[in-house]
C-alpha cells in the first residue's frame, strides 16, 4: 500500500517537472527572440528600456521574491503539522501575487495612457527597434501576468484543501507542486526584470 502511494507521489512530481520544463521552453523561446532583436537594435532597446518604470519593476521583483519565501514557509509549516501557519503563509503569497498584478496594472496603464501599446499610432511612428521592444515587452509581461493569475487560482484551491484538511502533513504533494510552479513564475520574472528594465 505504501509503495503505491510512493509511486503516485513520484509520478505527480515527475508530471509537474515535465510541465515546468514546457514553461521554461516557452519563455526561453521569448528570451532567445529578445536576444536576437537586441543584437540588431541595441540602441533602440536601450532607449525604450529607459521609458519603463524601473522602481515599479524593482518593487514587483521584491514582491515576488517575498511571495516565494511565503509559499516555501507554507510548505514547511504544513510538513511540520502547523496548518494554521501554512494557511497564513499561503494567504500572504496570494496577497502578494495580487499586489504584483495591481502594480503591473498601473505600469501598463501609464504606458497605454501615453499611447504606447501594440499597433497604437504613437508606437507605429517610432523606429522599428522601439516597436519590436514594446511588442516583446507586452507579450512577455502579459504572458507572465497570465501565469501569475493561474498561480493565484491554483494556490487558492490548495489553500481551501489545507483548510478542509484534505492537504495535510502526510499528504502535501499538491502544495509542494503548486509551490514549485510559483517558484518558476518568480524565476521567470527574475529574467524579465533585467532584460527589459535594466538593459539601458
Amino acid at each position: 500500500m505504501s509503495q503505491a502511494v510512493h509511486k503516485d507521489y513520484a509520478g505527480a512530481k515527475l508530471g509537474m517537472w515535465l510541465f515546468l520544463y514546457t514553461e521554461i521552453i516557452l519563455f526561453g523561446g521569448l528570451f532567445i527572440l529578445y536576444a536576437v532583436y537586441l543584437f540588431f537594435h541595441p540602441e533602440a532597446f536601450g532607449r525604450a528600456s529607459t521609458e519603463l518604470d524601473t522602481p515599479l519593476g524593482l518593487l514587483n521583483t521584491a514582491v515576488l521574491l517575498t511571495s516565494s519565501l511565503f509559499v516555501a514557509l507554507s510548505l514547511s509549516a504544513l510538513q511540520k503539522g502547523d496548518r494554521r501557519l501554512s494557511l497564513w503563509m499561503l494567504g500572504g503569497t496570494i496577497l502578494l501575487a495580487l499586489c504584483f498584478l495591481v502594480i503591473k496594472y498601473f505600469e501598463w496603464s501609464a504606458k497605454i495612457g501615453y499611447g504606447i501599446y501594440p499597433d497604437s499610432p504613437a508606437l507605429l511612428e517610432m523606429p522599428r527597434g522601439d516597436i519590436v521592444f514594446y511588442g516583446l515587452y507586452y507579450v512577455t509581461t502579459g504572458l507572465h501576468a497570465l501565469h501569475v493569475l493561474i498561480g493565484i487560482a491554483v494556490l487558492s484551491v490548495v489553500a481551501a484543501g489545507v483548510h478542509r484538511g484534505t492537504i495535510h502533513s502526510t499528504d502535501y504533494i499538491t502544495l509542494e507542486n503548486s509551490a514549485l510552479y510559483w517558484h518558476i513564475v518568480d524565476i521567470i520574472w527574475i529574467f524579465i526584470f533585467p532584460l527589459y528594465y535594466l538593459i539601458h
